[in-house]
C-alpha cells in the first residue's frame, strides 16, 4: 500500500511539474520575463525578512537592562550590552550611553543622529520590492497585448485550418501573462505592505526608546 501511495504521489508532482511547464511555455517570453522579476521580489523580501529579524530584538528588555545599569552607575556594563546586540535599539541607545557624561542636548543630538542612520538601514530595498510587483503587473499587460495580436493576426491573416489553433494559442499568451503577473504583482504587495508596516513599528519604537 505503501508503494502504491508514492507512486501515486510521484504521478501527481509529475502532472504539476507537466501542467506548469505548459504554463509557462504557452504564455510565450514574458512568462520567463515575470518569472524572473517573480523571483527577484521575493529574495529582496527574505533578504528583508532575515535583517529585520536581526535589527528587532526584544527592546523592552533592552531597555530595562539599560535603566538597571544606569541607575546602578554601570553605563560601560550598559554600553557593552548594546554592542554585542544586533538590534538597532542597541546600536542607538550605545551612542546615547557614550555622552552619558555630556549635557543633555548633546545626548539627543547623538540619539537624533543615531536615529537617521537606522532609517536608511530599515527602509533599504523597499522601493525594489514594489518596483517588482508593479513591473511583475505591467509585464503581464504586454503580455495579454502580445497574445491580442497574435489572436487578431490569426484571424485575420490566418487559414480556415489553423485559425483555432492560433486564435487559442494567442489566448493562452493574454490569460496566461495576465494570470502570472497578478500572481506574482499580488503576493510581492502583501509582503511589501507587510515589511512597511514592520519597518515603521520598529521606527516608532526606536524613537520611543531614545526619548525614555
Amino acid at each position: 500500500m505503501e508503494t502504491v501511495a508514492v507512486v501515486a504521489e510521484i504521478a501527481q508532482q509529475e502532472n504539476l511539474l507537466q501542467w506548469t511547464a505548459r504554463f509557462m511555455t504557452d504564455g510565450g517570453i514574458f512568462m520567463w520575463i515575470i518569472a524572473v522579476v517573480w523571483c527577484i521580489g521575493i529574495a529582496l523580501a527574505v533578504e528583508r525578512l532575515k535583517n529585520y529579524f536581526k535589527y528587532d530584538i526584544d527592546g523592552k528588555s533592552l531597555m530595562a537592562n539599560i535603566k538597571k545599569n544606569v541607575i546602578g552607575n554601570q553605563v560601560q556594563d550598559s554600553i557593552q550590552a548594546c554592542s554585542e546586540s544586533t538590534s538597532l535599539n542597541a546600536f542607538v541607545m550605545k551612542n546615547g550611553l557614550k555622552r552619558a557624561n555630556q549635557s543633555k542636548e548633546q545626548i539627543q543630538d547623538a540619539l537624533e543622529g543615531s536615529i537617521l542612520e537606522t532609517v536608511p538601514l530599515i527602509e533599504r530595498r523597499l522601493s525594489y520590492l514594489a518596483l517588482c510587483a508593479n513591473l511583475s503587473t505591467l509585464l503581464g499587460l504586454l503580455g495579454t497585448i502580445q497574445g491580442l495580436i497574435q489572436s487578431f493576426a490569426a484571424v485575420a491573416q490566418a487559414e480556415a485550418s489553423q485559425k483555432a489553433q492560433l486564435l487559442a494559442e494567442g489566448i493562452a499568451v493574454a490569460m496566461n501573462t495576465t494570470a502570472l503577473g497578478l500572481i506574482s504583482a499580488i503576493s510581492l504587495m502583501v509582503v511589501h505592505s507587510f515589511l512597511m508596516a514592520k519597518g515603521e513599528k520598529m521606527i516608532q519604537e526606536i524613537e520611543e526608546n531614545s526619548v525614555k
